[in-house]
């Protein structure tokens, strides 16, 4: 399957987003993209830097005028689209939701991110509600996508999860950069931790992966931090967690990478891990935390 990836700079204009996306999709299709991967949020700047209720008015319902928009795009270009949306489901109730566009216009799916972090400069309990929906692949002519979101990626459990419904690829889009006080040799530690967790995920659950992250720096509103930026580096990787593409850190990218979807079935033969889960010890997994084993 050829998969595209966009890594892009976002700016404060909404509009001026989504019509740069659009060409970059059209750009990715035209190399022969069946499948284009969108980052975090792409609509807008990253705005959980700060905690402003102006901010929910970027929010928006599902189905409304983004899916249309990215459903269109689907549509004319015969392509599946991962996208990633500010979801309002009521007055005082929203998301980080992907949507994920079919090749013919509709919805095909849609994933509540489900771990959601609150840190300096990610403030995004403040704005989203933790998913309800659970982790479960969406199926499309292309596949059946293993979608997540961002803070998602740290965790190996929602990739087991995915897997074990057949998920044949994982997806993630991304928003995460670095923090300017960090010393340059930290920086890069967390940004090599970072690929490294998700590659994890690939060896474990023997199938690809996606990460598609923004890049550039985007200020801080308030002025209490320096900003973030914005690490880009997304990547595709195989099912063993070989690197078969990664973008740079600080430049726009539109890519497309070629994955042999059918190396997953040689690399579980070799490597059955799921064949060989000890799934009647594992019970402990579902404890907040473990004190002496009880």
């Amino acid at each position: 399957m050829k998969i595209g990836i966009i890594q892009q700079r976002c700016g404060s204009d909404v509009t001026a987003n989504k019509e740069r996306l659009a060409q970059h999709i059209r750009e990715a299709a035209s190399a022969g993209a069946e499948l284009v991967v969108l980052q975090e949020l792409h609509n807008s700047l990253y705005f959980c830097q700060t905690e402003d209720t102006d901010n929910f008015d970027l929010a928006e319902p599902i189905p409304g005028p983004s899916t249309e928009f990215y459903g269109a795009l689907a549509k004319e270009l015969g392509v599946v689209i991962v996208t990633s949306l500010f979801e309002r489901r009521a007055t005082g109730l929203y998301h980080n939701t992907a949507v994920v566009m079919e090749r013919d216009g509709s919805i095909a799916g849609k994933y509540r991110k489900m771990h959601i972090p609150d840190d300096p400069a990610y403030y995004e309990k403040f704005y989203f509600t933790p998913g309800d929906i659970g982790f479960h692949p969406i199926d499309t002519s292309v596949g059946r996508l293993g979608v997540q979101v961002c803070w998602d990626q740290w965790y190996p459990e929602g990739a087991r999860l995915m897997a074990l419904q057949g998920a044949e690829i994982l997806i993630y889009p991304t928003a995460i950069g670095y923090e300017s006080s960090d010393t340059d040799e930290e920086k890069q530690r967390q940004r090599e931790a970072w690929t490294t967790v998700q590659r994890g995920h690939a060896v474990a659950n023997g199938l690809p992966v996606v990460a598609v992250n923004r890049t550039g720096h985007e200020d801080d509103p308030s002025g209490q931090t320096n900003g973030i930026d914005f690490w880009g580096s997304s990547f595709v990787a195989g099912p063993q967690g070989e690197m078969l593409y990664r973008a740079s850190e600080t430049e726009e990218e539109v890519v497309v990478v070629e994955v042999d979807m059918k190396r997953s079935e040689n690399v579980r033969r070799w490597w059955p891990f799921l064949r060989d889960r000890r799934i009647e010890e594992f019970n402990g997994l579902c404890k907040r935390f473990l004190d002496n084993g009880s």
